[in-house]
């Protein structure tokens, strides 16, 4: 006959798993993922900040190189038509509106043609033109003016490209 083999008390106890000691915490992790989603918010929030702030600059940048632009087209116009940019035709005040600009010639259709490209580029309000030849000396002296509010800008810009024709 076969002795039964008896075992400590100590090793027939069921194992299992440990029963954390009285003084652990429990939810820390909840608690860390939420401290992380709430700093990647912010850190996403910063960054939609900084998109929109990059937009109106970008779109304000826009508008100066638009105003740049036309302020040189009107004066390869005048260039192309020296005559009557020398006897004075071109010069007007602020033109803010195309249908001020009243005559068929030649440099009342670019004058018209060049506010309305302003104002189709830079915005229908506080966009205006002015030219300004002197006769003598053949300077010339093109100022755009554009309300830049709507691009995050300080308002009313001014933009004066001066050259001989």
């Amino acid at each position: 006959m076969m002795k039964s083999l008896k075992l400590p008390a100590q090793s027939r106890r069921r194992r299992g798993p440990a029963s954390p000691p009285p003084y652990r915490q429990r939810g820390v992790g909840l608690i860390e993922i939420l401290v992380a989603v709430l700093i990647l918010s912010l850190g996403l929030l910063g960054m939609a900040g900084l998109q929109s702030r990059s937009l109106s600059t970008n779109q304000s940048s826009y508008a100066r190189t638009q105003a740049v632009m036309l302020s040189y087209y009107m004066l390869d116009a005048m260039r192309a038509d020296r005559t009557s940019a020398e006897l004075g035709n071109y010069n007007r005040a602020a033109i803010c509106n195309p249908a001020g600009v009243v005559g068929t010639a030649l440099s009342d259709n670019n004058l018209r043609h060049w506010v309305t490209s302003l104002r189709t580029s830079l915005g229908e309000q506080g966009t205006c033109g002015q030219v300004n030849v002197d006769a003598i000396t053949g300077n010339t002296t093109v100022t755009i003016t554009w309300d830049d509010s709507r691009a995050g800008g300080l308002g009313a810009q001014t933009f004066v490209t001066t050259s001989r024709l």
